[in-house]
């Protein structure tokens, strides 16, 4: 059965759904640990968090359910943006979703901010699928790290690329 889905900007009813997704994708790395509470405020106003920092975010809804999201916040100042709750279902990956996600965020962000030259995103040492996604989006690593003050002793790898060096294989 083909898996149907609409990409769509995210509102902030869509909260506890992201949340859940976020658990669920935790779930699957040992040692990773979902605190919405203390580590995810955000998430009670989520689509208000990404329009105040000049960004969006975006979901997949399939099956009357949240199946990923994706979003990006822009800095002016630097003409920077950077990606931010990249998640997907676990039963979703490999269909090319991601990169609907991150193709619908790009035009976007040409729409809205194009003096954008850089884009940036952090993402977990543990999450290497998704590492190799964005690697073979066009990200490169740049060397940076970061250990994050979080209960899941999280230590950060940093991806770069600029906008139009993004690749897609969008069948």
């Amino acid at each position: 059965m083909e898996m149907v889905f609409d990409i769509r900007k995210a509102t902030n009813r869509d909260g506890d759904q992201i949340a859940t997704l976020i658990a669920e994708v935790f779930a699957d790395y040992p040692g990773c640990i979902f605190d919405r509470a203390g580590e995810f405020p955000e998430l009670d106003a989520i689509a208000v968090d990404f329009s105040t920092d000049h960004g969006c975010i975006w979901v997949v809804e399939g099956h009357g359910r949240v199946l990923g999201c994706l979003g990006i916040k822009f800095d002016p100042a630097q003409k920077q943006a950077e990606l931010h709750k990249v998640y997907l279902d676990r039963a979703t990956r490999g269909k090319g979703i991601a990169q609907r996600m991150l193709k619908t965020a790009l035009d976007w962000l040409a729409q809205t901010h194009p003096d954008c030259a850089d884009l940036v995103l952090w993402t977990d040492t543990r999450f290497e699928a998704g590492h190799r996604f964005y690697e073979k989006c066009g990200f490169a690593r740049t060397g940076e790290t970061r250990t994050l003050d979080d209960l899941s002793a999280s230590s950060e790898y940093c991806f770069k690329a600029r906008p139009g060096d993004i690749r897609f294989r969008i069948g």
